[in-house]
C-alpha cells in the first residue's frame, strides 16, 4: 500500500485517531525505509522477525537462464510447454510488457492474464480468482500489483525481467516454496540485465546456478542496453536534432511574418 501511495492516507487516519493506541506494522521486507517509517509512526516499537532479513527459502530452487532479450517470450513458452507447467506466476518491469507478454503467450496457446497498477480492482480480483482455480495458466504480474499475493502451492516463478530493486527478487520469489513446500524459481536473464543479477547475487551473498538451455545460447555478438526506468531505451539523437531544426524553422517564420505585417501596417499609415 505504501509503494502504491497510500501513505497520505495512512497518516490523515493516524491524525484523527486517539494519542494512546497501540498499532501494529506487518511488511513483507524490511528495507531501510520501512525501518524509519516504523519508528516515525509508532512508538518505541518492538520488531519481530521470522527469518533473516533478505533470505530465501530453503525449499526454493533457484536458477538463472541465459537468453537473448528478443528470445525470452519464445524461451518462457518452451519451458511452459515441455515442463507441462499448469500454474506459474511470471514477473516483469512494466505494466505495458505485462499486458503484452500475456497477449503473446495467448497467441502460443498458453492461457494468460494480466495483472498491475492501471487495471481495476475487480479486474485483478478476476484474473487471480481464474489463476487459482486454474483457467489461467500463466498470471504476468508487476511487482506493485503482486504485493502479498498468497497462492497456496504455487510450484514456478519467473523473473522474466529481474528487478531494479534487489530485494524484489526475495520478494518475488517468495511467492513459491511456502508453508514448507518446494518452489522453482527461474530467472531469464540477457546481456542487459548483468548488473541487475550481480546486485542480487551480492544481497543474497550467494551465486545463483546459471543453466543455458540448448538451442536458446545467447549470442555473444549482442551488446547491452542500458535499462532506464524499467525498460530498454535508447536516447533519440535524430529526434532532438530535428526538434531544433524544427524550432529554428519556426523561428525563422515567425520573424519573416512580423516583417510583412509591419510593411503592411506602413503603407496603411501611408
Amino acid at each position: 500500500m505504501l509503494d502504491m501511495g497510500f501513505i497520505r492516507d495512512i497518516e490523515k487516519v493516524l491524525r484523527v485517531m486517539p494519542r494512546n493506541r497501540q498499532n501494529l506494522l506487518f511488511s513483507a521486507t524490511f528495507s531501510n525505509d520501512i525501518k524509519q517509517l516504523a519508528n516515525r509512526l509508532l512508538n518505541a516499537p518492538m520488531e519481530i522477525q521470522i527469518a533473516r532479513e533478505n533470505t530465501t527459502a530453503e525449499q526454493i530452487s533457484q536458477v538463472v537462464h541465459p537468453v537473448d532479450r528478443n528470445r525470452k517470450r519464445e524461451l518462457l513458452s518452451h519451458m511452459i510447454g515441455v515442463g507441462n507447467w499448469r500454474q506459474v506466476l511470471v514477473f516483469t518491469r512494466t505494466k505495458h510488457l505485462a499486458n503484452r507478454l500475456a497477449q503473446q503467450l495467448e497467441r502460443d496457446g498458453l492461457s494468460s492474464a494480466a495483472i498491475h497498477g492501471n487495471k481495476s480492482q475487480g479486474a485483478r480480483t478476476r484474473a487471480l480468482a481464474d489463476f487459482k482455480k486454474g483457467a489461467v495458466r500463466v498470471l504476468v504480474a508487476t511487482d506493485i500489483a503482486a504485493r502479498g499475493l498468497d497462492i497456496q502451492q504455487l510450484p514456478h516463478v519467473v523473473n522474466f525481467e529481474l528487478p531494479n530493486v534487489p530485494e524484489d527478487y526475495v520478494h518475488r520469489i517468495g511467492r513459491t516454496g511456502r508453508a514448507g513446500l518446494e518452489g522453482e524459481a527461474v530467472s531469464l536473464v540477457c546481456i542487459d540485465e548483468k548488473k541487475l543479477l550481480s546486485d542480487i547475487e551480492r544481497l543474497l551473498k550467494q551465486e545463483i546456478k546459471k543453466v543455458v538451455i540448448p538451442g536458446y545460447e545467447p549470442d555473444v555478438s549482442i551488446k547491452a542496453v542500458p535499462i532506464r526506468n524499467g525498460g530498454n531505451k535508447q536516447p533519440s539523437r535524430g529526434r532532438r536534432n530535428n526538434s531544433g531544426r524544427n524550432n529554428r524553422s519556426r523561428s525563422a517564420n515567425a520573424q519573416a511574418q512580423r516583417g510583412r505585417n509591419q510593411g503592411q501596417r506602413t503603407r496603411r499609415a501611408a
